[in-house]
This record gives C-alpha cells, sequence and structure tokens, in this order.
C-alpha cells in the first residue's frame, strides 16, 4: 500500500510518502501556488514519486489538507450566498443572540452583522412552518414562494444558497422540498440545508452553519473536482481523501457535497501528526506546536485523544459553527510575520505576514519589511548557505538591512532589535498555549511540547522556557509532519439528533430507535465510498447537561441496545465530567440529553513506526562552529554554536546547548541552558539543562 500527504500551507507545500509494506519514506517541498493551489500539489507529488522511483500509477491513496474553505472565510472571499428561509425569520442570522462578544465593549466587531455570509437583499422568506416536539406541520411549505425566491436570486447572480427552516432538526422534509425546487429552478448553484449539515436545534448557529458551507461550497466543490480531474490526467489513479475538521479523512464527493466540514482540514493533521510524534516517544500530555510561514496552530492531546471544541466556543473567523472539530488556536504568528512600529508607538510582530510572495527580506524575492526569519538570520539562528538542505541561499544582507532599519525606528542596536522580534512573538506565542492550558485548569509543566512545522523547532524551547514546560519534541521531519499526519488517521463522517430527554423519563424506545438509524445512514455512506461492514465501526457520544443549563458535555454512549442500566452509567460518566469541567457535580439533579451523535470511523491504512536512525557521531554531524546571540539573565550574549547535521547525530547521547541541529524541512535551536538527544524513535528530545528560569 502506497500513500502520498500533501499539506498546503501559505508559504510551502509539503508532501511525503510512504510505502506501508516496506516502510520506504521519502519527504518534498514545493513553495504554494496561493492563486491555485492544486499546481503545486501537481508539481509536488510528481517530483516526489520521481524521488521516491515509483510510478504516479502506483499510487493508492492521496491525501490531502487544504486551506481553501479556512481561507474563503478568513479573507471572505466566497460564494455570492442566498438564503431561504421561513416568512418572519428573515434576520435571525443578523440578530444572533442576546450574548454579547465582549459583554463591555461598545464598539465590537460583529461579523455576522459587518460582514454577512448571505446579505439581507439574498435573503429570501417562504410561508410554511414545523413545530416542536415532533417537527409537525403546521402549515404546508408554499412551493410557489420558493419558485419565486428562486428566480429572484437567479436575478441577482447568486451562486450558493442556504435552506434554514424553524424545526427542520426534527423533521427536514420542508427543507428538503425547497432544495428540489431550487435545483431545479437554479442548475449549477451550490445548494445546501441545515438539515443535511448540523440537523440540530440553536437556530442562529445552525442557520450560520448552512451559511458558512453554502458560502465555501463552490469554491471546494470546483477545487476538489479540478484537483482530482487533474490528478487523473498526470497519470495517478490513487483515490483522493481530504482532511476534515474532526480529524478525520472524507471523499472528494462528501467533501462537494458539505465542503464546510473542511474548514479545519489544513489545521487538523497537525495536531495528528503531533499526538502520532509523541506516542512513538512514548509521551502522553502533548501539547502540539505547529509554525509555518503564517500562522501558529497549538492542539493539546492527553492519551492519544486530542481535545474537541464545544458549542460555547467553535467558531471561524467569529461565525459560529455546530460541527465536530478538534480544538486547536490558531494565532498570527510565522517565520513571515511581520515585525512593526504601530501608530501609537508600540512594537509589535504579527498577525501581518510577508506571505509566500514576497517573503521575508531574506529569501531574496523582494521582501522589504522585516520578519521573524530576519531576525533569525541575523542573530545567526538560520545557516544562510545552508537553508532548506542547501537549496535555498538566504540573503543574509537583505534580512541585515530590514533589522537595522527596524532598530533606527526603535533606537536600538542590531541584535537588540532582532532579539526583541523573537522575545514579542515568543511571547504571544506562551500566551496563545496559556489560553489553552491554564486558562481551561490545565498545568502546562505536566505537559511535553511537540514543535514541528518550518520553524516549531526554531522557537520550541525558548517558548516552553518561558511556560516552564521541561521538555521539547522536535519530530524527525518536523517541516512535514502535518502531511505525516494525514497519513495516520481514517475515513470518519458524524452525524447527530436532537433529542432533549430528561433522566427519569427517558423513551428509550425511540433513543435506540434514533441511534440505530443514525448508524444505518452512515453505513450506506460508507457502502457508498465501497468499503465493507468488518472496515468500519460507531461511535456513540450523547450531549448533555443539567436540566436549566445553556450548555452541554460531550459524553460517551455504549454500544448496542441501551437499557435502564446503560442509563445509570451514562450519568455517572457526566457527574464525573462536569465536576472535572467546573469543580462541582450536583448527582441528585436531573440530567437532560440534548443531542446524540454517532460517528462512523471506515478504517485506513496507516503509517507505521518510522525507521529507527543509523545514527552517527557528533564529529560526522558536525558542519561548523558559528557565533548566535541569546538573551540571557536579561543580558544579551554572543555564544559559540555548534551547527550540526540531523542525519548524522549519534542515537541516545546527550549533547548541551547552545547547538543549531540542521535538516532539509527545518532548523532546531536548543539554547545554553538546554541540552538535547536524538532518541531511538528518531524524535530530538530537548530538556531544560539550567535554572534560566
Amino acid at each position: 500500500m502506497r500513500m502520498i500527504g500533501v499539506d498546503v500551507g501559505g508559504t510551502f507545500t509539503d508532501l511525503v510518502y510512504c510505502d506501508m509494506e516496506t516502510g520506504a519514506l521519502a519527504i518534498h517541498k514545493v513553495s504554494t501556488t496561493p492563486d491555485d493551489p492544486s499546481r503545486a500539489i501537481l508539481q509536488g507529488v510528481a517530483e516526489l514519486c520521481e524521488q521516491a522511483g515509483v510510478a504516479p500509477g502506483s499510487v493508492d491513496y492521496l491525501l490531502h489538507g487544504t486551506t481553501t474553505a479556512t481561507n474563503a472565510v478568513l479573507e471572505h472571499k466566497g460564494a455570492r450566498t442566498g438564503m431561504v428561509t421561513n416568512q418572519g425569520f428573515r434576520d435571525i442570522v443578523h440578530i444572533a443572540r442576546h450574548q454579547r462578544v465582549e459583554h463591555y465593549s461598545i464598539m465590537q466587531e460583529l461579523p455576522w452583522q459587518n460582514r454577512p455570509l448571505a446579505p439581507r437583499r439574498h435573503r429570501k422568506v417562504v410561508r410554511g412552518r414545523l413545530a416542536p416536539p415532533k417537527g409537525e406541520v403546521l402549515e404546508p411549505l408554499n412551493e410557489e414562494d420558493v419558485i419565486a425566491a428562486a428566480r429572484e436570486l437567479k436575478a441577482e447572480g447568486v451562486e450558493a444558497v442556504a435552506v434554514c427552516f424553524l424545526f427542520s432538526y426534527l423533521n427536514p422534509a420542508h427543507e428538503d422540498e425547497a432544495r428540489r425546487i431550487l435545483q431545479r429552478e437554479l442548475p449549477g448553484v451550490f445548494v445546501t440545508t441545515s438539515s443535511s449539515v448540523s440537523p440540530q436545534f440553536r437556530e442562529f448557529e445552525r442557520f450560520t452553519t448552512a451559511s458558512l458551507c453554502a458560502f465555501v461550497g463552490p469554491k471546494m466543490r470546483t477545487y476538489v473536482g479540478k484537483l482530482d480531474a487533474s490528478l487523473r490526467e498526470a497519470g495517478f489513479s490513487a483515490d483522493l481523501r481530504i482532511m476534515t475538521s474532526n480529524g478525520g479523512v472524507a471523499t472528494p464527493a462528501m467533501v462537494a457535497e458539505k465542503p464546510v466540514m473542511t474548514l479545519l482540514s489544513g489545521l487538523a493533521a497537525g495536531v495528528l501528526g503531533g499526538a502520532w510524534i509523541g506516542t512513538l516517544s512514548d509521551r502522553r500530555k502533548l501539547i502540539t506546536f505547529d509554525i509555518g510561514g503564517t500562522s501558529a496552530d497549538i492542539g493539546i492531546v492527553v492519551d492519544g485523544r486530542y481535545a474537541e471544541t464545544d458549542p460555547r466556543s467553535t467558531s471561524i473567523a467569529g461565525f459560529p459553527l455546530l460541527l465536530p472539530m478538534i480544538d486547536i488556536h490558531t494565532i498570527g504568528a510565522g517565520g513571515g510575520s511581520i515585525a512593526y512600529v504601530d501608530a501609537g508607538g508600540a512594537f509589535r510582530v504579527g498577525p501581518r505576514s510577508a506571505g509566500a510572495a514576497p517573503g521575508p527580506a531574506a529569501d531574496g524575492r523582494g521582501g522589504a519589511q522585516p520578519t521573524v526569519t530576519d531576525a533569525n538570520v541575523v542573530l545567526g539562528r538560520l545557516d544562510k548557505d545552508d537553508f532548506l538542505g542547501g537549496s535555498m541561499k538566504l540573503d543574509a544582507e537583505a534580512a541585515t538591512r530590514v533589522i537595522d532599519d527596524l532598530a533606527g525606528r526603535l533606537g536600538l542596536t542590531r541584535q537588540e532589535a532582532a532579539e526583541g522580534v523573537l522575545t514579542v512573538i515568543n511571547s504571544n506565542m506562551a500566551n496563545a498555549i496559556r489560553s489553552r492550558t491554564v486558562q481551561k485548569g490545565l498545568d502546562p509543566r505536566e505537559f511535553a511540547l511537540v514543535a514541528f512545522g518550518g520553524a516549531g523547532p526554531l522557537h520550541g524551547a525558548e517558548v516552553a522556557n518561558m511556560l516552564g514546560i521541561p521538555e521539547v519534541v522536535v519530530p524527525p521531519y518536523p517541516g512535514i509532519t502535518s502531511a505525516m499526519g494525514l497519513l495516520t488517521t481514517d475515513l470518519k463522517y458524524d452525524t447527530i439528533r436532537t433529542q432533549f430527554q430528561v433522566s427519569g423519563k427517558i423513551d428509550l424506545v425511540r433513543l435506540n430507535a434514533d441511534l440505530t438509524a443514525m448508524e444505518r445512514q452512515l453505513g450506506q455512506q460508507f457502502a457508498a465510498d465501497h468499503l465493507d461492514a468488518a472496515s468500519f465501526h460507531f461511535v456513540r457520544d450523547g450531549d448533555l447537561r443539567y436540566v436549566g443549563q445553556g450548555y452541554e458535555l460531550k459524553i460517551p454512549i455504549p454500544a448496542g441496545e441501551l437499557t435502564e442500566l446503560s442509563l445509570v452509567e451514562i450519568w455517572r460518566l457526566f457527574h464525573e465530567a462536569h465536576k472535572r469541567e467546573y469543580g462541582h457535580a450536583f448527582a441528585q439533579n436531573p440530567i437532560e440529553i440534548v443531542n446524540v451523535r454517532v460517528t462512523g470511523v471506515g478504517a485506513m491504512p496507516k503509517i507505521a513506526n518510522l525507521k529507527a536512525p543509523e545514527g552517527g557521531s557528533f564529529a560526522a554531524a558536525r558542519t561548523r562552529v558559528g557565533q548566535c546571540v541569546f538573551r540571557i539573565d536579561g543580558a544579551l550574549k554572543s555564544f559559540e554554536t555548534t551547527f550540526y547535521r540531523r542525519a548524522l547525530l549519534p542515537v541516545g547521547k546527550i549533547f548541551p546547548g547552545p547547538a543549531i541541529v540542521l535538516q532539509m524541512d527545518s532548523t532546531t535551536v536548543i539554547p545554553p541552558r538546554w541540552a538535547a538527544i536524538n532518541d531511538a524513535a528518531g524524535n530530538l528530545i530537548l530538556s531544560f539543562d539550567g535554572d534560566a528560569r
């Protein structure tokens, strides 16, 4: 079984090839082509196959993490979107909820009002109404209204439509009928429904999720279709799978139908890759720390399970989202982050980025603004003659020039300005990690930091030092860890139904029937993907809360037919989870099952342990000794620093910092008072070896 993982970043497209039978591995990087990411993918996979010595047609799977949908939302460059909803409820997506995003601000930005996904002029209303608790028809859907809405939307040039009716999570009949009419009247227009995307209560969030699906739908459908067709034309017969926000992958057909499931596609693979790397070195509590050219992405993994978002905090670009997603916190901090003095005279780094073009000044492509990469070059932490394995030369003079300009504006020396850039960006990233750990009751000192991405190993030790994290794990191929994460997952689909059942009055017949129907629905999808029954299984969960609470906790539900004894165990698990989350539980209070969820997991081939490093000697690995600048005890000092070639480092032998470890896809910085060891799994383990804190 031969597989290729492709992760498209803002600066580079990372690729990894793995033969699951022989263990053969090859990695590659090409510059991302922002105007059409598929061009870089086609170039990269062709070059990777040539490098690995395999025919394109012999690859079985190509797994892809994409930021196409993410960027469309972040940049607000999606389709011209319309909405069809119930009469009188045109403005649900504008009014939202009574909660204020920022409680005390009188000038807060509300994205659903400032930049609506479906502008009001494109939101059409129709007659027809359903009612709880079972979705009974109060008023039949008026087909003439739907036809009239379709014709108005057609005249307005709408490219996508979201159908959003009240209580459609109880009965999707009206939405399904409206979709059929719209598809007939608007050929070629992307049409989706809220009940097919997120069939659960909370109409504002459900309507917004459906609107997001429509907003990114045409772009994702075109992109995935073009990529699949282009791969076929290039001689690839591999099955294409797209990374989704829940940590699984999906077929192109599923992504074309529900493109909103890819909103964290490019980020989720990094968490999976970091979790896999941690297990190779037997680390169970991990903070994944993925720094690329534009952003830093942070995830939490405990005992192989990654943290997931909840309805209180799931959003993208400020828009709420009701979908299962890995909890990933992203900030604008990367190698291309621009350092500047703002209008108030404050020194800032990021979130603005130089991107892939022109990039940092050190890239030699005309960049004229100081970036994090330029600061690393000036401080000697990047080897200008040995970047990307020697395939790219850095322009140290250009980096020095832009840092000197920054230093002049700040009234600092060149080294002070460069080190200041790193201190600011490292502090930003440390604060982001605190928000996912300390502010959630987790002690970062109990975790290992898995630093990857092109720039993660450059900053990992200094960020860990700020947080008291004692250990940093650098993967064997840090720059392509996200691409490798694609090779560790399964086909994964989710479905959900709202219940609103209270303990003591549970209708077990209805509950079991719903769970069985949901598993049957997912089984049909897997059958359409040509998986046999032995290749997939189901995982059940419920969203539970005490009666009267506003939000829920996710609790596992056992497989098979549920009984009264099953419910007792579910209640016990909820009380325990509530105590962990909030510090207390109310054993006598009634509990409400709000939603039930079923996740279908279809087994995919996975990358196993990496080939053990052969090892070498420090003498063979040493390339040169140079001067690098670090801040120690509050003062800048220049240290004699040894540069090593990672592939030639011995296994199981500790070496002290300051040291720089070079490889094709990243550079690892081991500061003074830190030490490192190349372990048997191929990971570089950095540990604090002094009292610099």
